[in-house]
């Protein structure tokens, strides 16, 4: 590999500890704005910060229909390049344009999410791009992805280690994973959690709903996220108040089948919802957020509903307990969120009390201490010192739990 990176000449190199400008590239996601998931998120708010500090940022795009493409975005020089529009090679397809584009333009230093793109990781070695992949979670495990897929992924984690110079995981849950599978550092950058302030609502009211008296499920309709297990349990439970579920899937109709199988009268099911102005209002006024992921690291819808000072009730996984700690309260079947929708609905100090500290264990996850571990990152990898042994964390989450 280090003559890969010695192929196309001396590359941009600097002095360590010079604090010039970078030129960032960013690979791998839908781009911006934000309107997808966890990485499109991230990218939107680190790159946003990073720009305002002076890099020049390019943030990679698809899927934006030629009439909404812009070429710049809060700071951020966008990229607009084609995909496959079949579900097992959109992304692989998007980022091979993309990192050719990147090995021509010659930026200082390149962020790659998800493993799933490092087969490419040669290619931006041959152009002395020094290059970190944001693992993401564990891929594999989704039930969306066959006996190849699920070997592809696998695969594509034991490239990840071999041909970057570092790793990112955003949970220590996924940094423990590659440390123990692979014997490698990472560098552990959770999300941040927005601050939702409360403004007034009227939104929620379009769709009949009362403030605190509705609980609240987001998530794509994948297994490993429990739609249907939280679902049941509700249909269980005996609840008065409605569940609203926000959510699809487009590769996931039997699944999706079984969900609307599953759902009483009482619950609304709302489809996928794009209008963040909508979404922060449900995360705000909800009596209780449902949280079924399983697979992932942290999780930003997890963090939005934090923020918004909702009480939490999550499926019980490491990556859920190592975000909500005892702000939250676990589930792992159907029969056990029933009891619990009957206990948020018979108990409301305990709830306000666990809302207070969901808040309060938000403030944990701050974008500026993202951006200022990635900005460091990208010096690291510019001047030539990042390294897979080099295990850091960004201050956030867990490294702040004691607080």
């Amino acid at each position: 590999m280090n003559q890969l990176y010695g192929l196309l000449g001396e590359g941009n190199s600097m002095q360590r500890g010079e604090k010039v400008p970078l030129k960032i590239a960013l690979v791998g996601t839908r781009g911006v704005p934000a309107r997808y998931g966890g990485f499109e998120t991230a990218i939107e708010e680190v790159g946003r910060r990073l720009a305002a500090k002076g890099h020049q940022v390019t943030v990679y795009c698809r899927g934006t229909s030629a009439s909404e493409r812009e070429n710049e975005y809060l700071g951020m020089k966008l990229v607009h390049l084609p995909a496959l529009r079949k579900r097992s090679l959109e992304t692989l397809s998007h980022t091979t344009l993309s990192v050719w584009h990147a090995v021509f333009n010659r930026p200082d230093a390149a962020i790659v999410f998800n493993a799933a793109n490092s087969p490419l990781l040669p290619v931006l070695g041959l152009g002395r791009i020094p290059t970190a992949t944001h693992v993401d979670g564990l891929e594999w495990k989704r039930s969306k992805w066959g006996p190849l897929g699920k070997r592809y992924y696998l695969a594509c984690e034991r490239l990840a280690v071999w041909w970057s110079k570092a790793l990112i995981s955003d949970a220590q849950g996924i940094a423990d994973y590659y440390s123990n599978k692979f014997g490698v550092g990472s560098r552990l950058i959770a999300y941040g959690a927005p601050s939702l302030d409360g403004k007034v609502c009227t939104r929620i009211q379009e769709l009949e709903l009362e403030t605190g008296k509705f609980h609240l499920l987001v998530a794509r309709f994948e297994p490993e996220n429990h739609v249907e297990m939280i679902v049941r349990g509700y249909a269980r439970s005996g609840a008065v108040l409605p569940l609203v579920v926000v959510g699809s899937a487009p590769y996931a109709e039997r699944y999706t089948q079984q969900i609307i199988a599953a759902a009483t009268d009482s619950v609304k099911l709302l489809g996928a919802v794009w209008d963040q102005e909508l979404l922060d209002e449900l995360y705000e006024n909800a009596l209780v957020y449902w949280h079924g992921h399983s697979v992932g690291g942290t999780n930003p819808s997890l963090l939005r509903a934090m923020g918004a000072g909702t009480a939490v009730t999550a499926f019980d996984v490491n990556f859920n307990r190592e975000v909500l700690l005892d702000a939250g309260e676990y589930f792992d079947d159907a029969d056990q969120a029933a009891q619990l929708f009957r206990k948020a609905e018979s108990d409301p100090d305990l709830l306000a009390k666990r809302a207070r500290r969901s808040r309060q264990r938000a403030e944990d996850y701050d974008w500026d201490v993202v951006a200022d571990a990635y900005e460091e990152l990208c010096r690291d990898l510019a001047d030539g010192s990042a390294n897979k042994s080099d295990i850091r964390s960004s201050g956030l989450g867990p490294a702040r739990a004691a607080r």
